[in-house]
């Protein structure tokens, strides 16, 4: 690549699969809000319910994690989309990373995982 190109492909593929993984996230964070509201309204009736309790819990982190994958990603992407082929590769390892986190939440209906992946490859493999 001549001097002065930027890692276009690597920074739309790992743009687009870090907001679908905050498209998963932000169901995720439904999901949560759902289960919470049902393991309320079983201990309402005086059942205590620690395995609904277990796993709004479980829940709520994993929607955590989720949307801090989905912001990292997107950061990633952001901060990576530049000439400096160092700057790039530091900022595809951390899209990396988090692209993996993102499979707590299924990594955005998978694709989203899948586009994180193949963007931050590219970034690995991009020479100026």
């Amino acid at each position: 690549m001549a001097s002065g190109n930027k890692p276009t492909a690597a920074f739309v593929l790992l743009l687009i699969g870090g907001i679908i993984v905050l498209i998963g996230a932000a169901l995720a964070v439904f999901a949560a809000a759902a289960v919470n509201s049902l393991s309320n309204a079983i201990s309402s009736y005086g059942i205590t319910s620690s395995v609904a309790s277990g796993v709004s819990t479980i829940t709520w982190v994993l929607a955590g994690i989720g949307l801090i994958s989905a912001i990292v990603m997107i950061l990633s992407a952001v901060l990576m989309y530049s000439t400096d082929s160092k700057k790039v590769r530091k900022w595809s390892i951390v899209g990396l990373i988090f692209t993996i986190l993102s499979l707590s939440i299924l990594g955005g209906f998978v694709i989203g995982f899948i586009l994180g992946l193949i963007g931050s490859i590219l970034g690995l493999t991009y020479k100026d």
